[in-house]
């Protein structure tokens, strides 16, 4: 299973030759922060209006919209990274576990589909630099 460190990065859609989703290119590309801690991980998007692109919550099996200002969508990835459910929740709810879960993707409401992010998708993570912008 994949780990990362807190910090940004992007989430690229799409453009795998393994099958899944039909592309061999570079795939769509969106602007990601990754939440590895646990701290990182409770706080979220709690207390946000907005999110530029996606958050990465990993490990994760389920999450939670309680305390949430706005409705998500919700990608549940395997350890493969390939997206076993979407969901969309409003604020105020809690997402069932998903057993074979060890990633979630959260996003704004109707993101995930304007980015063809299905089920059966495989999507990458690409970790920026610890060093760029500083």
């Amino acid at each position: 299973m994949a780990r990362w460190r807190d910090g940004w990065g992007e989430l690229v859609v799409g453009g795998h030759a393994d099958g899944g989703d039909g592309g061999a290119g570079g795939g769509l590309r969106v602007p990601l922060e990754i939440a590895a801690s646990y701290r990182a991980r409770t706080r979220g998007l709690l207390g946000r209006d907005s999110v530029d692109g996606a958050m990465l919550l990993s490990p994760a099996g389920s999450v939670h919209t309680f305390g949430m200002r706005m409705p998500i969508d919700v990608a549940y990835l395997d350890r493969r990274l390939r997206v076993i459910a979407v969901r969309t929740m409003r604020p105020g709810r809690l997402g069932l576990p998903r057993l074979r879960s060890r990633h979630v993707l959260e996003a704004a409401a109707g993101a995930m589909e304007g980015w063809g992010l299905r089920v059966g998708v495989r999507v990458e993570v690409r970790v920026s630099s610890p060093y760029a912008g500083t």
